[in-house]
């Protein structure tokens, strides 16, 4: 005997096509904004990752060149490190070409520095709106399904002239599965932008270092050697008396 499953006439499809186009848009608009969040989180991680690995390779792989230039074609074509050096040099070349006597060297090097790490932050940043628009404002996306699912509700009763639970269930199970969506778009998107802002922070401090070193080097011809803390003096034996 062949049984045929029942259909829930609850579900989500079941509320969306009570809803109308009213609740088709407010579900489309919400699926749009998870789907492109979840592109930005996965998409900037992959970016955050390739930065770091190269971060932690810079001290054998930049720092062991006999010069800058030496150095920045050892790193990657696009590699935001490679792209501090690249300005670096270009200011530094300016300057003794053309404004040896208008500027000083170390202030023009550390303006075109500041240029080149404020660019490549606003690369590393870029979505990060988004994620935080989605976080703030998907919940009220979700809400104003269920303010629609509450009204067909009421109208129901009104038409009905009583409130029966046949009556309400199919547009106030319509609301709830309207707020439960845009929790959750809100959540991963409000936790995905704290995350990758905290990376970045990490990412940040790296490249002010390693901005720090190559203006060093730029302006002195040689790199920033980090103060090393001094041994311990051994004590002096004691004199015998």
């Amino acid at each position: 005997m062949q049984t045929e499953a029942a259909e829930n006439p609850y579900g989500l499809m079941a509320a969306l096509e009570q809803g109308g186009i009213i609740a088709w848009a407010v579900f489309g608009l919400l699926v749009f904004m998870s789907l492109y969040s979840w592109f930005i989180i996965i998409t900037k991680y992959l970016d955050q990752k390739k930065v770091l690995a190269e971060a932690a390779e810079l001290e054998k792989k930049f720092w062991t060149a006999s010069d800058l230039k030496t150095g920045a074609a050892k790193l990657e074509k696009n590699s935001p490190f490679r792209q501090i050096v690249d300005d670096g040099l270009r200011a530094s070349d300016h300057h003794e070409g053309r404004l040896t006597d208008k500027i000083d060297q170390h202030e023009w090097v550390t303006m075109a520095l500041n240029r080149s790490v404020g660019l490549i932050n606003g690369k590393l940043t870029t979505g990060f709106s988004f994620l935080a628009s989605v976080g703030s404002t998907s919940p009220f996306v979700g809400l104003f399904g269920t303010v629609v699912g509450i009204y067909r509700a009421l109208i129901n009763i009104g038409l009905a002239g009583q409130a029966s639970i046949d009556k309400v269930a199919g547009p106030v199970g319509e609301a709830l599965i309207m707020t439960a969506l845009g929790l959750a778009v809100a959540v991963p998107a409000v936790l995905g932008y704290n995350w990758l802002i905290s990376r970045n922070k990490d990412i940040a401090t790296r490249l002010n270092n390693f901005t720090s070193d190559v203006h060093g080097a730029l302006v002195s011809g040689s790199r920033i050697q980090r103060p090393v803390a001094a041994a311990p003096a051994a004590a002096a034996p004691a004199v015998k008396k």
